[in-house]
């Protein structure tokens, strides 16, 4: 069964996008059969990776409102073991649309499910935004995975965040964890990156993943490519950094199934 982690923040521009996109291919290099679900009605993550939103059929939009199963929205992306499901500005119908449904907030989950047998990894991409798209996502996932953008005011936004992720764990998805917490937009000639790395890592200790990504030019430049950064410039300082957080995320999924198997196996 597929571990399904959600990319959230509700502040906008922190590198969720960027995330979602370059963190799935990385685990798809990883040989990770991986499934990137768009969860934004901007779609960025869809175009992100190469897709043309206007050349396409069936979107999680159809799979939402019940009109389409989730195996006939899945397409190719440029890494074989990386598969999309996509979106388009349709999408934002689903909050109004579902307003008065039971059941509304299990709507992806009852997608997902279904499809979680073939994949490693399902990472979700949310809305800047705290709404039943994101709830959505929440109730979905087994893990919330947040970037932290390396700027002022940067952990105050954090609280209604964790609100709703508490909400989410006590009335929806009891099993929800926090994967962690992703330091991005790293600069390390400014002293204010350095402060809420420091800050970050006082409040939320292990929390925080040793992982940070950098800010970095061709990071910023692959989206209007349409290439995640490991296909665009695989040796830049933001393709190294994002297969570092694959590989983090990895470790610690191989350490926790051996300890939930009463640690056996080598050291």
């Amino acid at each position: 069964m597929a571990r399904i982690i959600c990319i959230a923040n509700q502040k906008g521009g922190v590198g969720k996008t960027t995330t979602a996109v370059n963190l799935s291919a990385a685990l798809a290099i990883h040989e990770q059969k991986t499934l990137l679900v768009d969860c934004d009605p901007q779609a960025n993550a869809t175009t992100g990776i190469g897709l043309e939103k206007g050349k396409l059929g069936l979107t999680l939009y159809h799979g939402m409102i019940g009109s389409a199963d989730g195996a006939k929205l899945i397409v190719d992306s440029e890494i074989d073991d990386l598969k999309v499901m996509p979106s388009r500005v349709e999408l934002i119908g689903f909050d109004v649309e579902m307003m008065g449904e039971d059941g509304r907030e299990n709507a992806l989950k009852r997608l997902l499910a279904p499809l979680s047998p073939r994949f490693d990894y399902i990472l979700i991409d949310c809305p800047p935004s705290l709404s039943l798209l994101t709830v959505n996502a929440m109730t979905a996932a087994d893990a919330l995975l947040i970037p932290l953008q390396c700027e002022f005011y940067a952990l105050e936004g954090l609280s209604q965040l964790m609100q709703t992720y508490q909400r989410i764990r006590r009335g929806l998805n009891p099993r929800l964890e926090i994967a962690g917490i992703l330091l991005t937009m790293f600069d390390k000639r400014t002293n204010l990156s350095h402060q809420v790395a420091v800050d970050a890592e006082s409040h939320f200790k292990e929390l925080v993943f040793k992982t940070i990504i950098p800010r970095n030019v061709r990071l910023g430049e692959s989206p209007s490519f349409g290439k995640p950064i490991l296909l665009y410039d695989a040796a830049s300082i933001g393709s190294q950094s994002y297969l570092a957080l694959a590989r983090e995320i990895l470790d610690k999924a191989a350490r926790s199934s051996k300890q939930n198997n009463g640690g056996h196996g080598e050291d």
